[in-house]
């Protein structure tokens, strides 16, 4: 019966329910724009990092993240290979021999970052063959090289004309080639498309008088939960305290990891300030419901009802106000940040300089992860359920004398 008086209340007077949902629905509309756009940009540098180049783990010789050198290199051997292979959550590996050279085209030199790849492998993980933006993709048995559109453009190079590939190869060998330039692939992250040169996997070990060798093994893994039980397993499995480093793409990318935490941290603050305005909001709509009823409290209190009856309706109609806020805040939010999660807004300017220094693509992501949603509209709800104790206190407090006479 409670329940029943308190939702027929609350649609007595449409225009106060449509005030005070409508404070509660723009409270958890915004909280969930601004998580979702945070998560949605560390999201995006993630996956713009992973699926462009790192993956989601890799497997090295020991010492070689920290020292990028191919004296760190090491020999894939069948009983390694079948190892990888067969670890939960990796469906394939995908082999690289990568290390610096110099670029020379003309009187044009630059430094750039030479990786030799399986092209099969390497189209499959990190889908290479689909950002030609011109000529054609690698095969796996020839001397030519694709390279990025920034480092196209810096060196003036075309489809057909020859680098000139300098560096010191393993164990001090010198490392000197000429090799036809196939393709110019186009890199959504500026930092990459600018320094990255990609040839065949022999090629490169014959360039670098490396001959079999190897700097990395990426795992090939359908998403995050799959890399972490496959890094977990992994590490347990090989002997990584002498031998081999298995490496997440959490240790991998640690600066990016230190940027979001205190992005996190410092979220927390201004998420609170919202939830601190947020909350005013809603306590001055309560305030005006409860001062434009207090005649009628009144009247009830002096017919008898009791005042825990009175307190519970009155609170139990502001949680209805409160629910239907939430959801209505949520349903449309979700709408409107799935239509920005499949249609990106492209920045300019300024703000796309800053998303290229972080070597992501200037887009802005969101996220639509459910927990935003949900959680959101939790604390608004635990809110506005505390804020709805108010009524019931005045209620307690409550002359009927002097509330009629009001």
């Amino acid at each position: 019966m409670i329940l029943k008086i308190a939702w027929r209340n609350i649609w007595r007077n449409k225009r106060r329910t449509a005030i005070t949902a409508t404070s509660i629905f723009f409270a958890v509309f915004f909280s969930v724009f601004m998580g979702a756009i945070n998560r949605g940009m560390f999201d995006k540098m993630i996956d713009d990092s992973v699926n462009f180049y790192t993956g989601y783990g890799q497997v090295t010789q020991k010492g070689y993240w920290e020292e990028r050198f191919l004296e760190n290199s090491f020999k894939l051997s069948p009983e390694l290979e079948t190892s990888l292979k067969a670890s939960p959550g990796v469906e394939d590996i995908v082999p690289r021999l990568e290390s610096y050279a110099l670029a020379s085209y003309e009187k044009i030199t630059k430094s750039a970052l030479v990786v030799g790849i399986d092209p099969e492998k390497e189209a499959a993980l990190t889908g290479l063959n689909e950002r030609m933006l011109s000529g054609t993709y690698l095969n796996k048995d020839e001397d030519a090289v694709v390279i990025g559109e920034g480092l196209a453009a810096k060196m003036k190079l075309e489809i057909g004309d020859t680098i000139v590939l300098l560096s010191q190869g393993y164990r001090g060998v010198n490392a000197a080639g000429k090799y036809p330039v196939k393709g110019i692939i186009s890199f959504g992250a500026p930092d990459m498309s600018a320094k990255m040169i990609y040839m065949p996997l022999k090629t490169a070990q014959w360039f670098y008088g490396a001959s079999d060798l190897l700097t990395t093994v990426v795992l090939d893994v359908p998403n995050k939960s799959a890399a972490q039980l496959a890094v977990h397993n992994l590490s347990a499995s090989l002997d990584t305290a002498n031998t081999y480093d298995v490496l997440g793409w959490q240790e991998m990318m640690p600066e990016l990891m230190e940027m979001k935490a205190m992005k996190e941290s410092s979220n927390v603050i201004t998420v609170f300030i919202l939830y601190f305005i947020v909350s005013f909001g809603i306590l001055g709509v309560i305030l005006m419901m409860t001062k434009e009823r207090q005649r009628e409290f009144g009247v009830l209190l002096s017919i008898g009802m009791k005042r825990s009856q009175l307190g519970l309706i009155l609170w139990i109609e502001t949680i209805f106000l409160g629910l239907i806020g939430a959801i209505v805040g949520i349903a449309i939010s979700y709408a409107l940040m799935y239509y920005f999660y499949l249609n990106p807004i492209p920045l300019t300017g300024d703000m796309a300089k800053t998303y290229a220094d972080f070597g992501i693509e200037a887009k802005l992501c969101v996220s639509v992860d459910w927990d935003i949603f949900y959680t959101q509209g939790l604390v608004v709800m635990f809110i506005t359920t505390i804020l709805a104790l108010y009524p019931c206190i005045q209620i307690w407090k409550m002359k009927p004398v002097e509330a009629m006479r009001a």
